[in-house]
């Protein structure tokens, strides 16, 4: 049952960052703490998109992840590309996600990513999200 619990947590507060306002503005981030996108991501023949950049964090109370989402044609549709998690020693990292979009929706071209330095902090007895960093970039998605 503990594991039950445990998830439902875990879905709980990722929901909950999905509909939390997506600016600078809504992040605690120190000057040290950061993400990068790179301006080049990777659509391989079967849709799924690979996306990279950087990230740099401080220790944290619970697990850090970060994650990404990509808009193309009409940017207020965003489809989720992956999560990694992150290691957060104050050291430059690079992360790799991957991911496929609903029914094929990304092509080559021109697209916009958003990356987010999530940290899911215990908070009452609850994982809730607490932003280290983002960052928005335009990117190229080339086949490959």
């Amino acid at each position: 049952m503990p594991v039950r619990v445990r998830s439902a947590a875990l879905a709980a507060a990722a929901g909950a960052a999905l509909l939390l306002p997506a600016t600078p503005a809504a992040f605690a981030a120190a000057d040290t703490e950061t993400v990068t996108v790179d301006r080049t991501g990777r659509i391989a023949s079967d849709g799924t998109v690979t996306l990279s950049g950087t990230y740099r964090c401080t220790a944290g109370t619970g697990p850090v992840f970060v994650s990404s989402s990509v808009s193309q044609s009409n940017p207020s549709v965003r489809y989720g590309i992956g999560g990694t998690r992150a290691v957060c020693d104050g050291q430059e990292h690079r992360w790799v996600n991957r991911g496929r979009a609903f029914a094929n929706a990304l092509k080559s071209g021109e697209a916009h990513v958003e990356a987010s330095l999530m940290e899911l902090r215990p908070t009452s007895g609850l994982l809730l999200p607490h932003f280290h960093a983002w960052q928005e970039q335009a990117v190229t998605l080339v086949a490959g």
